[in-house]
């Protein structure tokens, strides 16, 4: 699970609450200076303890890269995709490399781990919810076998403009015996 980056060697943890700190600030900078998340406001510390107990109670991983020295270099995780129950074996994920991070691994590493887990769960399709102008993400998710699914457009704006939001899929060959109910 290892992987030697640019500064040194970083490895998968499950990033409990003692990260909270090191996420909200990756949450903070893509809130500030991107699109990635279409949201004004940064992330409050309170927010974070919300969010991680939301994760906790769905049973929904926290995965993060981290190095040697316990810099988090990105996090992912995953979430319901709508709150009905046939929606029960599908899943949206996200995940963000901070910013001293990008180009060197990170993205590829969490997005493994993110569908291993979700396969491990018996989750049967991942659903990314990406800005049309996220070239990197859109990149990545591809690699990963990922397809367009669909665009909304004009779903959000943000810095003085509308955004278009899409959506990529990936379906895993999971459950083995899917049940309804």
């Amino acid at each position: 699970m290892n992987e030697l980056g640019k500064r040194g060697k970083m490895h998968i943890v499950d990033c409990g609450e003692q990260y909270a700190e090191q996420i909200r600030a990756i949450f903070n900078e893509a809130i500030a200076n991107s699109t990635a998340l279409y949201d004004y406001s940064p992330r409050s510390s309170e927010t974070m303890r919300q969010w991680f107990a939301a994760k906790k109670a769905g049973d929904y991983p926290v995965i993060g890269v981290v190095t040697e020295g316990g810099e988090l270099a990105g996090f992912g995780s995953y979430g319901t995709f709508r709150a009905w129950p046939a929606y029960k074996y599908t899943v949206e994920h996200s995940l963000y490399v901070a910013s001293g991070f990008r180009g060197q691994g990170t993205g590829r590493r969490l997005m493994q781990e993110i569908i291993l887990r979700a396969g491990r769960q018996g989750y049967h399709l991942l659903i990314g919810g990406i800005d049309s102008e996220n070239t990197a993400s859109k990149e990545l998710h591809r690699k990963f076998g990922f397809t367009h699914a669909g665009t909304i457009r004009e779903a959000g704006f943000k810095f003085g403009r509308w955004l278009d939001l899409e959506f990529h899929q990936l379906i895993l060959p999971t459950p083995a015996e899917p049940r309804d109910g």
